[in-house]
């Protein structure tokens, strides 16, 4: 293969790539990525706004996005948000299930012990993460099993790995999008066509605004103590930013890795390789 060949795998231009949860942090940035690798781009999501400080890069092109609302929990909306798409970009070629997070209900501290978190609070967790990624994948999934070819990128955590204090549902619901990341990408290899990939990611520790004050001081900006635990065991020594995750992206959902599927990819700045000591 010539360097020629080489740089058109990462050429999406006329690709149709959904992103469900894709007005948030780690969801905008790679919408806006993909825009400019010339992708047309869905920004699937409850909230139709889109951040100010990304619209004017997207909005750039070469390639177009459009903002399209869906619930990962209903399926109904997701059924319409297809024949919208279609309309306006064709076939879906690439879903990012990027809708997901915590609630801090769910989440145990001094007031709340384990044994009191609320059900509705887990269930949320449960619903958004593990609903929330197979519902699109069933949608979205059908489509590609009637074509052929497609591939699906999940996200999944660090903490589906080691489970981290505190956060019991979200790590257990990640631990759940990173087998399904497996076992979806069996069946469809083997039910359908090897023509269809499934991956996921696994971010480290990115500041979002979920967990923004979880792991600085709102007052100070500075570490709190849990933050401070945290970049002790990163052997790099910070937390990711939004873009740090676009080279995987990138590469997971081209040509370059058509041999790859079933994995779950960890970026995390060595968090995992790091044993404490």
């Amino acid at each position: 293969m010539n360097l020629t060949e080489l740089s058109q795998l990462y050429n999406f231009s006329g690709k149709t790539i959904v992103i469900t949860g894709g007005t948030g942090v780690l969801g905008s940035e790679m919408a806006c990525a993909l825009v400019g690798y010339g992708a047309n781009v869905v920004v699937l999501d409850r909230n139709p706004d889109f951040p100010e400080a990304l619209k004017q890069p997207i909005e750039a092109g070469p390639g177009k996005y459009l903002v399209v609302y869906g619930d990962v929990l209903k399926r109904e909306t997701l059924e319409t948000a297809v024949t919208h798409i279609n309309a306006a970009f064709g076939d879906v070629d690439v879903l990012i299930n990027a809708a997901g997070g915590n609630h801090p209900q769910a989440t145990t501290n001094a007031d709340t012990p384990f044994f009191n978190l609320p059900d509705e609070a887990l269930r949320f967790v449960f619903d958004l993460n593990m609903v929330g990624t197979i519902l699109p994948s069933q949608v979205f999934g059908q489509r590609m099993a009637q074509r052929g070819a497609g591939v699906i990128l999940n996200i999944s955590s660090m903490t589906a790995f080691t489970p981290l204090t505190r956060i019991p549902a979200y790590s257990a619901a990640k631990a759940g999008v990173s087998n399904f990341t497996q076992w979806l990408a069996v069946h469809m290899a083997q039910e359908y066509s090897p023509y269809i990939r499934v991956n996921a990611i696994a971010p480290g520790f990115f500041l979002t605004k979920q967990n923004r004050f979880l792991l600085l001081d709102k007052e100070s900006g500075e570490l709190t103590q849990r933050g401070q635990q945290i970049i002790d065991h990163t052997p790099m020594g910070r937390f990711g930013a939004p873009e740090d995750l676009l080279g995987a992206v990138l590469w997971l959902i081209s040509p370059a890795a058509a041999f790859v599927t079933g994995v779950v990819l960890p970026i995390d700045g060595g968090f995992s390789a790091f044993s404490g000591v």
